[in-house]
């Protein structure tokens, strides 16, 4: 078990984490997930023992490593970059932390067998790592990750520098690869989609502080706050102010409304949906959806729709909500109720 109690993280008189307590329990996927220079990083480096924090404990295994350099934590980091020996072939970059314990030629063997066959790099096995693509140059990474069988992998958004087809694959595999070793499993995204395909538990950042950690859908579903609902909203998360909703005696108290992009239907889902008449700002076709990008008074609303739809710009568009989907927040943020139970 990983945890981190009450930990601060300044430099120069700047916080990069701020009162961060979290406990991972081994065998788990937990995802960090928020936008640049929220701490993601920040934090996976307290977590490998590569910083020390300023204040604040970190405990692995029921021990207080607070300090422990990186040398002494069981601990394995993948990195976006293709972080690999270059000058070796494939086989020696997975076998170099079995090479450091010492084990017997005909283990390490094993285990480099049994790794190169998950990730698909039998055949490249006596190639260098320049030899291989991208994708294959990562796999030889996470390969060396899994041989190690480190307590604690850290991933620090592994795939992000890969076209789309591999980050698909990965991204599928990526739990199984690590689900039978008890590792914790920690997981560095600035993606919301991507916490939700890769599914465990996720904790969302901002400016230094985790705001929500627990099932990633349930914090996906039911934000605590409205800076955790932005986190967890790609495209942006829409925000009305109660005077300028329509209904708003539906919504006694809150203060905010908001909802996601795909919520906005062109339809109406029930009798029960506001309907609003807006004007169309501008369209953007990706492949079988548009992003419908409209003018409400004093903000933009971003609609998602299936299928492709072509709107003139300064045209009007009326476009549906359901009350169900909307999310209510206090004056200070904080969530009305538990949030959305749509998906």
């Amino acid at each position: 078990m990983l945890e981190l109690r009450g930990v601060f993280r300044r430099v120069g008189g700047v916080a990069y984490l701020s009162d961060v307590s979290l406990r991972l329990e081994p065998g788990t996927l937990n995802v960090l997930l928020g936008p640049t220079l929220s701490g993601k990083t920040s934090l996976m480096r307290l977590m490998a023992g590569l910083d020390r924090p300023s204040s604040g404990e970190v405990w692995f295994d029921g021990k207080n490593v607070t300090g422990q350099p990186v040398a002494k934590r069981n601990a394995a980091m993948v990195y976006q970059q293709f972080i690999n020996y270059p000058g070796w072939t494939v086989r020696e970059n997975i076998a170099s932390p079995l090479k450091v314990r010492k084990l017997a030629k005909a283990e390490v063997e094993r285990e480099v067998a049994r790794a190169a066959e998950l990730l698909r790099l039998g055949p490249y096995l006596d190639r260098k790592p320049l030899e291989l693509s991208g994708g294959q140059q990562q796999r030889v990474a996470l390969a060396r990750a899994i041989v190690k069988k480190a307590g604690l992998v850290l991933l620090d958004e592994p795939l992000a520098n890969l076209d789309y087809k591999l980050r698909e694959d990965l991204r599928a595999e990526l739990p199984r690869l690590f689900s039978d070793t008890g590792a914790v499993v920690v997981y560095a995204t600035t993606e919301p989609i991507e916490a939700l395909l890769l599914g465990g538990s996720t904790a969302t950042l901002n400016e230094g502080r985790i705001t929500q950690f627990g099932p990633t859908l349930d914090v996906y579903r039911r934000p605590n706050s409205l800076i955790t609902a932005r986190t967890f909203s790609d495209p942006p998360l829409n925000v009305v102010p109660i005077e300028l909703a329509a209904q708003p005696e539906r919504y006694p108290g809150a203060r905010m409304l908001a909802f996601r992009a795909h919520h906005l239907r062109l339809q109406r889902k029930t009798p029960n949906a506001h309907a609003y008449m807006l004007k169309v700002l501008s369209t953007e076709i990706t492949g079988s959806e548009t992003y419908v990008h409209l003018d409400y008074g004093p903000s933009q609303w971003v609609m998602l729709a299936h299928g492709i739809h072509t709107y003139a710009p300064g045209s009007q568009l009326t476009v549906y909500l359901e009350p169900e989907d909307v999310l209510r927040f206090h004056s200070d943020g904080s969530a009305m109720a538990r949030g959305l139970e749509a998906a």
